[in-house]
């Protein structure tokens, strides 16, 4: 067989291997996250997170199958990490962002459907909490509008929490 049916043939085993395992990890992280009874939300940047795992251990044995050196990947992936780098550098929100969504999603009351009360000098924004993900907190207002507030700030902000509300339920505002 010549280099390149191999090539195409191993790169087609490591995409079913790819596929199988995010199937699998999402089922075992999917069970195991609900015994622990973390809702809906928290277990999907769990999977997010495996998810982008295995994308780049797939990308790191596809560029070592084409025959990349491995000269070239570490000048690949120090370039984009520099880039990265300087990007979260200059853009400290970014970071801070991602660093109060892993907060929130391990350490804080807020829950996907929570009817909360931000309770800023500022600002005065009160909804149920719809979304949680890597940067923002979406949350739906009584008049159905979707505010969403950067994970930073959310995160650093007073606020009032009360139990689930029922959606038929209207304000008596």
């Amino acid at each position: 067989m010549k280099t390149l049916h191999i090539q195409i043939i191993e790169t087609l085993i490591v995409l079913g291997i790819y596929i199988a395992l995010y199937l699998i990890f999402k089922t075992i992280i999917n069970n195991f996250l609900k015994k622990t009874k973390l809702e809906r939300g928290r277990r999907k940047m769990a999977i997010r997170a495996v998810q982008l795992f295995t994308t780049m251990t797939a990308i790191i044995i596809l560029t070592g199958i084409w025959g990349f050196k491995q000269s070239q990947i570490a000048l690949f992936a120090s370039s984009i990490l520099t880039a990265l780098g300087i990007a979260f550098f200059a853009q400290w929100s970014l970071l801070a962002n991602i660093t109060s969504s892993i907060l929130i999603f391990f350490n804080h009351p807020v829950k996907l459907g929570d009817y909360v009360r931000i309770l800023h000098k500022d600002y005065n924004y009160e909804g149920t909490v719809v979304e949680l993900n890597y940067f923002f907190v979406h949350i739906k207002s009584p008049n159905s509008e979707i505010i969403t507030i950067p994970n930073s700030h959310f995160f650093s902000s007073s606020f009032s929490v009360t139990e689930k509300k029922d959606e038929n339920q209207k304000d008596d505002k």
